[in-house]
């Protein structure tokens, strides 16, 4: 007996833990999950999660992508996990198809190229869907979600970061920013969320501590862009994050209520709670 096309899906699966739990999840939910696994960062934790099929296929190979899908009888996925931006842009051999795709870019941004493979997967009768589609009692809800709240000097980073957020987000170079006493000490762009925030770090310490007068204390703020493309890009911590910021002291995390994945869930929280650190969730445009 054979599952019908429609309890089946894909998974394109990047790096990390995300693109194991939407495969748990959909088997949860009792449908079949082929994965299309990147070999340049797919953990090899993939195999042993018990999905129908998993091929591995290198960054660059679309028509591969689409004909592994289509053999299978694949009419909509799920794209979870990192692909490193830079990996993107830098380690790739395309085949002729993603090369073509390449070249048609007026923006060579994520949101540009993923936005065009998501065409070409459409035009191919495969249908993208939100990547938290099987997840959203992970998303993160309103509120403080620690025992601490934002202290008074926190609030004030967070309302300022935010609105810096929102224009690094707007231009999508990236969605985290790192303040210190309303004053920014790191953007985002290419090295993701946790670099940025091992950054900001580095900086803070290279200041002459007697000589500065910014607090050491780090408030970061990670938000959805305004025009998040949930099929393909969504804003995700885990516990590794809450442990860098630790280790570059940080003090406070701002999220996008409804709109960032927990990864980890309530370990987040309560390693969050152990390192003293302060998570606060808000409606997107509100602090």
């Amino acid at each position: 007996m054979t599952t019908d096309k429609k309890d089946r899906i894909g998974l394109i699966a990047g790096n990390g833990r995300f693109p194991l739990l939407v495969l748990d999840a959909a088997r949860a939910q009792g449908l079949e999950v082929i994965v299309a696994a990147i070999r340049e960062e797919t953990s090899l934790e993939i195999e042993s999660h018990g999905a129908a099929a998993v091929h591995w296929l290198s960054l660059g190979e679309l028509s591969k992508l689409i004909e592994t899908f289509q053999g299978a009888g694949v009419r909509r996925a799920i794209m979870a996990g990192q692909v490193k931006h830079k990996q993107i842009f830098s380690s790739i051999r395309p085949d002729w198809r993603l090369a073509k795709l390449l070249l048609s870019l007026g923006t060579r941004n994520t949101d540009s190229l993923l936005g065009a493979v998501a065409k070409v997967l459409a035009d191919e009768g495969i249908v993208l869907e939100s990547s938290t589609v099987l997840l959203e009692p992970l998303l993160a809800k309103a509120g403080v979600l620690t025992r601490r709240g934002p202290s008074e000097i926190e609030r004030q980073n967070i309302i300022y970061g935010r609105s810096v957020a929102r224009q690094l987000g707007a231009f999508d170079i990236g969605q985290t920013v790192v303040i210190a006493e309303s004053a920014c000490v790191a953007l985002e762009a290419m090295e993701g969320t946790d670099a940025t925030i091992e950054r900001a770090g580095k900086i803070m310490a290279s200041l002459d501590e007697g000589a500065s007068t910014l607090s050491r204390d780090l408030t970061v703020i990670k938000v959805a862009k305004p025009k998040q493309d949930v099929r393909f890009d969504v804003p995700v911590i885990g516990v590794k994050t809450i442990e860098t910021m630790k280790s570059a002291g940080a003090s406070c995390l701002a999220l996008d209520a409804g709109k960032c994945l927990l990864l980890d869930g309530d370990a987040a929280i309560q390693k969050a709670d152990e390192f003293d650190i302060a998570i606060v969730s808000d409606p997107a445009g509100e602090s």
